[in-house]
């Protein structure tokens, strides 16, 4: 079953991704390029924002192969900030915006970030962690800057107005720089088996790839110049960040940014505004959407394609949001080191079960624990090759050494089962990692945290199943011996783990045992704690 309409993959009428952005700012110049918050600006407009922008960087100190954070929900800064940081031939590093002090210092310090720009709500959480991180330009903009200029909160930091640094940079000259296919564009931050995440390095190659990818498999379904698709997932996680950054951009399509997806009622009367043709999505927001009577009286008729991924896709969505838009659902795989997609279901020719055939250009294969490909019928560890996958983790060449093969396949740690139709299914996810509404989740980070609470001796951080969120975060607790178990240790330990975890990362479930299931070398068992 071949659904792509080419051969084979050809990246080369892109060298950067500057290149790729101008390319369509020239064919696409005055329609409409992103829409928030009630404005739109054109690919033009898009066009102007970011060179101030890029100009501004150039001129601040910064150099070219400096890191800069961007801290942002979906707003149409982040675009003008994330293009202006490429065109200034600087690296990308996407921050979520829930992060706590803790995982900052993280991520600015691993990443070596010079400069950050931030929702100025954060200033006051910001301003307690940066002398500890190598941060030497902050820029802080208000959601309502672009539509209402608001005045920047006092908190001490000596931070530049995200308008004041783009009326620096216009009165400032862009100057060339030299980049290629394999220079760096992005640090991509995903969960650490050993408690801390890591940056998995993508290039302006991997991520033109990976675009020109899904072009080809989405196919005739993509009309250039026409489509309006709806972003509410966050365009700093990778696929987010492909689909609506950098895919759509290319084709001429209209992005329409979704700052807040938890406000339902919010998101269905910006929806009830555009004729979208597109949408991105993951299953827990499928059904949320479709139980909302104000979302069925939508008018669907221009709704033709529905992308999946973060989550395993179950059918009961699938049917639900056919039934209600009359679209079916594209179910993909990825990963933040394979930029992201390595599988995506073809439009219309989807296959419930499976994450699709591979994009092209891609080899995958299905390895046992020698890394050695299975017979067929075996289920393994899906391995994969091609133009997407990162060149490997920012300054950890021994982590990226364990995941890569003698021949150069990436190991996703991720069970699959490759079926006669070409087609993959997912078995089970890395046999530690909880998937929580699409977030990765490590275990160890979470334990490393509950261990640091006094009164916890040793734990297990386990993944139980949850209607609302697919899985939900379970923590197993040993307490000290002077600790008895009551309600006031287990409100005391949720709320050091709020202090120091993103919400999705907070246990929802503490339970108190006398011990722990345990290896012979004294390794504790997960397993043996999970839902059978």
């Amino acid at each position: 079953m071949v659904f792509d309409t080419a051969s084979h993959l050809d990246t080369s009428r892109y060298q950067t991704l500057p290149q790729l952005l101008e390319t369509a700012i020239t064919r696409f110049s005055n329609k409409p390029a992103y829409a928030c918050l009630g404005k739109t600006h054109s690919f033009k407009e898009i066009d102007s924002l970011s060179r101030d922008f890029a100009a501004y960087l150039q001129h601040s100190g910064l150099q070219a192969g400096d890191r800069v954070a961007i801290q942002l929900p979906n707003l149409t800064q982040f675009v003008i900030a994330a293009y202006g940081v490429l065109r200034a031939g600087m690296v990308l590093v996407n921050t979520n915006p829930l992060y706590t002090e803790r995982e900052l210092i993280h991520q600015f310090n691993d990443s070596g970030a010079k400069a950050l720009v931030v929702l100025s709500d954060l200033l006051p959480t910001l301003a307690k962690v940066v002398k500890t991180t190598p941060l030497e330009l902050v820029i802080s903009t208000h959601a309502l800057d672009l539509v209402d200029p608001q005045p920047q909160p006092q908190t001490g930091l000596n931070n530049i107005p995200f308008l004041k640094a783009l009326e620096i940079g216009r009165g400032q000259k862009l100057e060339p720089v030299v980049l290629s296919q394999d220079s760096l564009a992005a640090l991509q931050y995903t969960g650490g088996t050993t408690g801390l995440s890591k940056g998995a390095m993508l290039s302006h190659g991997n991520l033109i790839a990976n675009a020109l990818q899904c072009k080809s498999r989405l196919g005739n379904k993509l009309v250039e110049g026409e489509e309006i698709f709806v972003a509410p997932l966050p365009i700093y996680h990778i696929y987010a960040f492909l689909v609506n950054l950098v895919l759509y951009f290319e084709s001429g399509g209209c992005s329409v940014l979704i700052p807040n997806p938890r406000d339902i009622p919010g998101m269905i009367k910006t929806l009830s505004k555009y004729p979208f043709t597109g949408f991105a999505g993951l299953n827990t927001l499928f059904i949320g959407l479709c139980y909302q009577l104000d979302f069925q009286k939508l008018n669907f008729s221009h709704l033709k394609v529905t992308i999946s991924g973060g989550t395993a896709l179950t059918e009961s969505a699938s049917d639900l949001w056919r039934q209600i838009t009359g679209c079916t659902i594209s179910e993909g795989y990825g990963l933040s080191e394979t930029s992201p997609v390595v599988s995506l279901n073809c439009p219309g020719k989807e296959v419930l079960g499976t994450i699709g055939m591979p994009v092209l250009g891609t080899e995958v294969k299905i390895l046992d624990d020698n890394d050695q490909q299975v017979s067929p019928g075996q289920v393994g560890e899906l391995a994969v090759r091609g133009p997407q996958v990162m060149s490997g983790y920012w300054q950890q060449p021994e982590e990226t050494a364990n995941v890569f093969t003698a021949d150069d396949f990436f190991k996703t740690g991720d069970i699959a089962l490759a079926l006669e139709n070409g087609m993959h299914r997912i078995v089970d996810r890395k046999k530690d990692m909880v998937n929580v509404s699409g977030f990765n989740v490590y275990p160890n980070e979470v334990e490393n945290v509950l261990t640091a609470h006094t009164a916890v001796m040793e734990c297990a951080v386990i993944g139980v199943p949850d209607e609302r969120t697919g899985e939900a975060l379970k923590a197993v607790i040993v307490l000290t011996q002077e600790t008895p178990a009551s309600d006031v240790v287990r409100e005391s330990v949720t709320a050091h783990c709020r202090a120091q975890l993103t919400g999705y990362k907070v246990p929802r479930d503490i339970e108190f045992v006398a011990q722990l299931p345990k290896s012979t070398v004294g390794k504790i068992l997960r397993r043996e704690l999970r839902p059978a």
